[in-house]
Protein backbone atom coordinates (compact mmCIF):
# COMPACT_ATOMS: atom_id res chain seq x y z
CA UNK A 1 0.00 0.00 0.00
CA UNK A 2 1.07 3.44 -0.61
CA UNK A 3 2.12 5.39 2.09
CA UNK A 4 0.18 8.42 2.15
CA UNK A 5 -2.99 6.48 0.75
CA UNK A 6 -6.29 6.28 2.66
CA UNK A 7 -7.24 2.97 0.14
CA UNK A 8 -6.12 -0.96 2.05
CA UNK A 9 -4.38 -2.30 -0.85
CA UNK A 10 -7.90 -4.73 -1.40
CA UNK A 11 -9.75 -1.68 -1.82
CA UNK A 12 -7.67 -0.29 -3.97
CA UNK A 13 -7.26 -3.89 -6.12
CA UNK A 14 -11.15 -3.77 -6.16
CA UNK A 15 -11.12 -0.62 -7.38
CA UNK A 16 -9.06 -1.49 -10.09
CA UNK A 17 -10.69 -4.72 -11.03
CA UNK A 18 -14.00 -1.99 -11.18
CA UNK A 19 -12.75 0.32 -13.55
CA UNK A 20 -11.17 -2.52 -15.83
CA UNK A 21 -14.84 -3.73 -15.87
CA UNK A 22 -15.84 -0.17 -17.43
CA UNK A 23 -17.18 1.72 -14.27
CA UNK A 24 -15.92 5.45 -14.11
CA UNK A 25 -13.95 6.75 -10.57
CA UNK A 26 -16.75 8.46 -9.14
CA UNK A 27 -19.56 5.21 -9.27
CA UNK A 28 -16.45 2.45 -8.11
CA UNK A 29 -15.82 5.28 -4.75
CA UNK A 30 -19.79 5.49 -4.33
CA UNK A 31 -19.72 1.38 -4.80
CA UNK A 32 -17.22 0.92 -2.17
CA UNK A 33 -17.87 3.14 -0.09
CA UNK A 34 -14.38 5.34 -0.62
CA UNK A 35 -13.20 8.82 -0.78
CA UNK A 36 -13.78 9.77 -4.52
CA UNK A 37 -10.43 12.03 -4.45
CA UNK A 38 -8.51 8.97 -3.36
CA UNK A 39 -10.35 6.84 -6.27
CA UNK A 40 -10.23 9.73 -8.55
CA UNK A 41 -6.17 9.66 -8.01
CA UNK A 42 -5.67 5.67 -8.71
CA UNK A 43 -8.04 6.24 -11.16
CA UNK A 44 -6.04 9.06 -13.07
CA UNK A 45 -2.45 6.45 -12.43
CA UNK A 46 -4.64 3.23 -13.66
CA UNK A 47 -5.67 5.19 -17.10
CA UNK A 48 -1.61 5.77 -17.31
CA UNK A 49 0.36 2.45 -16.13
CA UNK A 50 -2.79 0.00 -16.54
CA UNK A 51 -2.80 -2.46 -13.29
CA UNK A 52 0.96 -1.72 -12.99
CA UNK A 53 -0.59 1.44 -10.59
CA UNK A 54 -1.02 -1.03 -7.77
CA UNK A 55 2.88 -1.81 -7.93
CA UNK A 56 4.79 0.74 -5.34
CA UNK A 57 7.63 2.18 -7.24
CA UNK A 58 10.77 0.96 -6.52
CA UNK A 59 12.89 4.41 -6.22
CA UNK A 60 12.09 8.39 -6.74
CA UNK A 61 12.58 8.95 -10.59
CA UNK A 62 14.83 12.12 -11.53
CA UNK A 63 13.80 14.11 -14.81
CA UNK A 64 16.45 16.25 -16.41
CA UNK A 65 15.85 20.03 -16.52
CA UNK A 66 15.26 19.62 -21.06
CA UNK A 67 12.23 16.84 -20.06
CA UNK A 68 10.83 19.06 -17.24
CA UNK A 69 11.09 22.24 -19.63
CA UNK A 70 10.28 20.03 -22.72
CA UNK A 71 6.73 19.31 -20.80
CA UNK A 72 6.23 22.08 -19.21
CA UNK A 73 6.31 24.24 -22.64
CA UNK A 74 3.90 21.44 -23.92
CA UNK A 75 1.94 21.83 -21.26
CA UNK A 76 1.19 25.67 -21.33
CA UNK A 77 1.13 25.27 -25.10
CA UNK A 78 -2.69 23.13 -24.59
CA UNK A 79 -1.55 19.85 -24.54
CA UNK A 80 -2.92 17.76 -20.91
CA UNK A 81 -1.03 17.15 -18.21
CA UNK A 82 -2.58 13.19 -18.43
CA UNK A 83 -0.78 12.93 -22.45
CA UNK A 84 2.16 14.46 -21.54
CA UNK A 85 2.27 12.25 -18.81
CA UNK A 86 1.70 8.87 -20.72
CA UNK A 87 3.94 10.28 -23.32
CA UNK A 88 7.22 10.78 -20.95
CA UNK A 89 6.24 8.21 -18.39
CA UNK A 90 5.95 10.76 -15.64
CA UNK A 91 4.30 9.07 -12.74
CA UNK A 92 0.60 11.39 -12.65
CA UNK A 93 -1.00 14.42 -14.14
CA UNK A 94 -0.39 15.99 -11.06
CA UNK A 95 3.78 16.34 -11.43
CA UNK A 96 3.49 17.78 -14.79
CA UNK A 97 0.82 20.23 -13.15
CA UNK A 98 3.48 21.06 -10.26
CA UNK A 99 6.54 21.71 -12.68
CA UNK A 100 4.43 24.14 -14.54
CA UNK A 101 3.46 25.94 -11.44
CA UNK A 102 7.39 26.19 -10.27
CA UNK A 103 8.13 27.33 -13.40
CA UNK A 104 5.33 30.06 -13.37
CA UNK A 105 6.55 31.18 -9.88
CA UNK A 106 10.67 30.55 -10.61
CA UNK A 107 11.40 30.40 -14.27
CA UNK A 108 14.00 27.82 -15.79
CA UNK A 109 15.96 27.91 -11.91
CA UNK A 110 13.17 26.46 -10.24
CA UNK A 111 13.21 23.49 -13.17
CA UNK A 112 16.60 22.88 -12.47
CA UNK A 113 18.23 20.12 -10.25
CA UNK A 114 18.90 21.22 -7.09
CA UNK A 115 22.39 20.30 -5.07
CA UNK A 116 21.90 17.63 -2.40
CA UNK A 117 23.27 17.43 0.91
CA UNK A 118 25.25 20.97 2.46
CA UNK A 119 26.76 22.77 0.69
CA UNK A 120 30.06 22.82 0.36
CA UNK A 121 32.09 25.41 2.26
CA UNK A 122 28.96 26.14 4.46
CA UNK A 123 29.01 28.27 7.62
CA UNK A 124 31.48 26.42 9.86
CA UNK A 125 31.59 27.97 13.14
CA UNK A 126 34.23 30.50 13.72
CA UNK A 127 36.52 29.20 16.92
CA UNK A 128 35.69 30.38 20.62
CA UNK A 129 37.40 33.07 21.52
CA UNK A 130 39.07 32.18 24.83
CA UNK A 131 36.84 34.74 26.68
CA UNK A 132 34.22 33.20 25.63
CA UNK A 133 35.11 29.71 26.19
CA UNK A 134 35.73 30.60 29.51
CA UNK A 135 32.25 31.95 30.11
CA UNK A 136 30.39 28.43 28.78
CA UNK A 137 32.78 26.75 31.45
CA UNK A 138 31.56 29.29 33.81
CA UNK A 139 28.02 28.30 33.03
CA UNK A 140 28.76 25.05 32.93
CA UNK A 141 29.75 24.78 36.32
CA UNK A 142 27.33 27.40 37.78
CA UNK A 143 24.62 24.78 36.80
CA UNK A 144 26.84 21.83 38.11
CA UNK A 145 26.92 23.21 41.84
CA UNK A 146 22.86 24.03 41.53
CA UNK A 147 22.33 20.70 40.60
CA UNK A 148 24.53 19.27 43.68
CA UNK A 149 23.19 21.72 46.00
CA UNK A 150 19.77 20.35 44.87
CA UNK A 151 20.67 16.53 45.15
CA UNK A 152 22.08 17.67 48.83
CA UNK A 153 18.94 19.57 49.93
CA UNK A 154 16.61 16.22 48.54
CA UNK A 155 19.12 13.37 50.37
CA UNK A 156 19.18 15.99 53.83
CA UNK A 157 14.76 15.95 53.37
CA UNK A 158 15.30 11.84 53.45
CA UNK A 159 14.71 11.84 49.78
CA UNK A 160 16.86 9.06 48.01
Amino acid sequence: MRTRSTLTEGQRERLVDLFEAGMGSKAAASQLNVRYSATEKLYDRWRLHGRLCLMEKPTKTVYSFEIKKEVVQRYLAGETGMDLAAEVHISSKELVKSWARAWRQGGDEALMPKPKGRPKGAARPEPLSEEEKLRRENKRLLAEVAYLKKLRDLREQGHR
